[in-house]
């Protein structure tokens, strides 16, 4: 009620400055989130771009959310609807961020809303995973979560290039239980421009 009679700018003060603060204390307090703190986080996401820019972009650029933190984030997230625009919106910025795990908890989540995003997003989530073919970090179960995901809700929004990238980032991060499923995801796939060839071929004999 309270958020609901300020503007955009101030309601994203508000959960900066005071509700995130708010909720990591609990957190740590209690190694849980209390009921009533969980409710504002859900009535907080029903103001989108507010909750993202106030609340799981200073979280995740904190380089401290740990993964309890982010679960309950995730939980919310999970459980009510968001608009595709700013999801769009915030699986973009998620993809750009320096990495932490907390990111691909996030990243995967919201992929798992199944949204048809826009091909700049998909192409940014390519970037994403290729940015760490040449990283010397083993990743964490949760990027390759986040990599799995991906192609399996997005793969045939995916051109012929970028399916070769992700096979090649997945030889060189390869996880015995989860790269075996993105190989099989990618290669049993058809690319984009692949489907748009064919329909111009159609098109064509039917001329």
């Amino acid at each position: 009620m309270f958020v609901s009679n300020l503007k955009a700018r101030q309601v994203q003060r508000f959960f900066s400055l005071v509700l995130l603060d708010r909720v990591r204390d609990d957190i740590a307090e209690n190694k849980k989130l209390s009921y009533h703190l969980y409710l504002a986080l859900k009535k907080a996401l029903y103001k989108p771009a507010a909750f993202f820019k106030g609340i799981l972009f200073p979280l995740c650029e904190s380089g401290n959310c740990t993964l309890k933190e982010a679960a309950i984030l995730g939980s919310v997230l999970t459980k009510v609807s968001i608009p595709v625009l700013h999801s769009s919106a915030a699986i973009l910025r998620l993809a750009e961020m320096e990495y932490t795990g907390p990111n691909s908890l996030f990243i995967r989540i919201l992929l798992d809303k199944k949204y048809a995003l826009p091909f700049k997003v998909v192409d940014a989530l390519v970037m994403h995973f290729a940015r760490f073919m040449n990283d010397p970090r083993d990743m964490p179960v949760l990027w390759h979560q986040s990599m799995l995901v991906f192609v399996q809700r997005y793969k045939q929004d995916l051109v012929g290039e970028q399916k070769d990238i992700l096979l090649e980032v997945m030889k060189k991060k390869y996880h015995d239980g989860i790269s075996p499923e993105v190989r099989r995801e990618i290669v049993h796939s058809e690319a984009r421009d692949e489907m748009l060839t064919e329909r111009d071929d159609d098109i064509m004999m039917m001329d």
